[in-house]
C-alpha cells in the first residue's frame, strides 16, 4: 500500500456559519492522504501514481467554494479525488480553521473524514 500525502496547505477562505465569517474568510490548514495498491508498479510514469499537484487542484476547487460546514468540505474533496482517482482505498482530509470566531480561545478547530473504497 502506497500513501500519497498533501499537508499543512494553508488556504484563505470564506467558510463558516456566521455572516462575519461569509465576509471576512479565515485561514485554513487542509491535510490529504490518499492509499493505494501499486499492483507491482515500477513507479515509472506519474499515470502510475497519485499525482500531488492534482491533489492540490481538488483541494483549492473545493476550498474556494464558500460552505457553511468543513464537514461538506471534505465530502467534496473526498468525492473529486475519489473521482479522479478510482483505484484509491483510502482517503483522509483534515480542514483547520485557523482562527476559529469563538471567545477567549487559542487554537484551532477542525473536521478530519476518512473514507474507505473496494
Amino acid at each position: 500500500m502506497t500513501t500519497v500525502h498533501l499537508h499543512e496547505v494553508i488556504m484563505f477562505a470564506n467558510h463558516g456559519i456566521y455572516d462575519a465569517e461569509k465576509i471576512s474568510g479565515n485561514n485554513f490548514e487542509v491535510n490529504l492522504d490518499v492509499k493505494f495498491n501499486e499492483k507491482k508498479s515500477k513507479f515509472d510514469s506519474i499515470k502510475n501514481t497519485v499525482n500531488y499537484e492534482a491533489l492540490n487542484e481538488i483541494v483549492k476547487e473545493c476550498m474556494n467554494a464558500p460552505t457553511p460546514l468543513l464537514e461538506k468540505v471534505c465530502l467534496a474533496i473526498i468525492k473529486k479525488t475519489i473521482d479522479q482517482y478510482p483505484f484509491a482505498k483510502e482517503i483522509k482530509v483534515s480542514i483547520f480553521k485557523l482562527q476559529p470566531p469563538i471567545e477567549n480561545f487559542e487554537g484551532r478547530v477542525g473536521v478530519s473524514m476518512r473514507r474507505k473504497f473496494s
